[in-house]
């Protein structure tokens, strides 16, 4: 049965943070979707009171609300109608909530034509490419995190301030360190592609030649570092040793510039890109 789903998006006021990453998913798949960062109404969410579609406990935002409108859910009802949940759920529609943004974005991969080449594929070798899609974007929110703790090494709950010293040492590492190892393997990423295909042409996609949740996710961590350590990651850019990764960016870029121009494009401030000049390069 074919349903008109309706997306929401909970998530919180004024920062982009891990919310953006669905974002871009909706954006560059040109599906409709609501930004909610109405707080009281998704910490019912978060707390489990709020009963309507919460089969599993959410941890913390973003959370994606999946509504299938009433007439979908009365066809559902009529179909089911010893189903107790379709019956209380048919007069104003279904929720369903899912929440951690790689859950989301595996969730929303398939229906927003996020997949990229591998949806082509069959069986084993279609497994295997989803797969590889979702191991790119877990490296690149791996990154988003090491980025986060470089501001708040120590305590999540403690002011910045609190934890300078740590925050200079813990920045210089990643700057250092891990940073050029996350932007390498991306880059050998790229390069892989592009040799797969025997040609200069292709290669500015992480798997296959079209746009997938994983380059998604990849641009907006690189996006974030550009904001957060424009030196360090100039002088990245500089040496020459990450084209692809940078090339990428920039078509990305291109692709989502109608978002990224908009109101909709929320700043980078006070979330997980800051830009502390002191935690840059010197």
């Amino acid at each position: 049965m074919t349903t008109k789903e309706e997306y929401t998006l909970f998530y919180w006021p004024g920062i982009p943070g891990r919310g953006e990453f669905v974002r871009l998913c909706f954006e560059k798949a040109g599906v409709a979707y609501k930004d909610n960062d109405d707080v009281p109404y998704f910490s019912k969410l978060l707390s489990g009171k709020q009963e309507d579609g919460v089969d599993v406990p959410h941890f913390a935002v973003p959370i994606l609300g999946v509504h299938v409108p009433a007439e979908a859910s009365d066809s559902i009802k009529k179909a089911k109608t010893d189903d107790a949940a379709d019956v209380k759920h048919a007069s104003g529609g279904k929720w369903h909530y899912i929440s951690q943004t790689p859950a989301i974005l595996n969730f929303l991969a398939p229906r927003l034509g996020l997949l990229g080449d591998a949806d082509k594929l069959e069986g084993l070798e279609r497994d295997v490419a989803i797969a590889h899609i979702q191991q790119l974007c877990a490296t690149a929110f791996d990154l988003n995190t090491e980025t986060h703790d470089t501001h708040h090494p120590v305590s999540v709950s403690s002011f910045y301030e609190d934890q300078k010293a740590e925050a200079k040492k813990r920045s210089a590492d990643f700057r250092q360190n891990r940073l050029p190892k996350f932007l390498g393997v991306f880059e050998l990423t790229l390069h892989k592609q592009r040799e797969a295909a025997n040609t200069e042409t292709t290669g500015r996609r992480l798997v296959g030649t079209q746009t997938t949740v994983a380059d998604l996710a990849v641009y907006q961590v690189i996006d974030g570092l550009l904001f957060a350590f424009p030196k360090c990651m100039q002088h990245l850019k500089q040496s020459g040793k990450y084209d692809r990764v940078f090339a990428h960016h920039d078509d990305l870029a291109a692709e989502l510039q109608h978002y990224l121009e908009s109101d909709r494009r929320r700043r980078y401030s006070n979330g997980i890109f800051r830009h502390y000049p002191e935690l840059d390069d010197e």
